[in-house]
């Protein structure tokens, strides 16, 4: 089975759990406690959204690398992580 690493956004604004987003995927997102609860969800999300895609008949999205730029103020933090998953 192929590996695919896809491109995570990982943020958190002041008052609110973790979040996780794939670029690559639109709407494939998760919420944890803790950055790695946060990643552990996400990676599971991103399986049950390519299984659901290829259910569907759809052609997997190929992980893309971009140039990214993390940020950080005082109420929000935002940076990025990549996970793997068997495709």
């Amino acid at each position: 089975m192929k590996k695919l690493h896809y491109l995570v956004r990982i943020n958190k604004d002041y008052g609110s759990d973790w979040g996780a987003s794939v670029p690559d995927l639109p709407g494939c997102v998760a919420t944890g406690k803790t950055i790695d609860s946060a990643l552990r969800r996400i990676q599971g999300a991103i399986v049950l959204h390519l299984r659901g895609l290829r259910a569907d008949g759809v052609r997997l999205p190929r992980p893309r690398h971009r140039s990214v730029v993390p940020r950080h103020t005082s109420r929000a933090v935002d940076f990025y992580a990549t996970v793997e998953v068997a495709a």
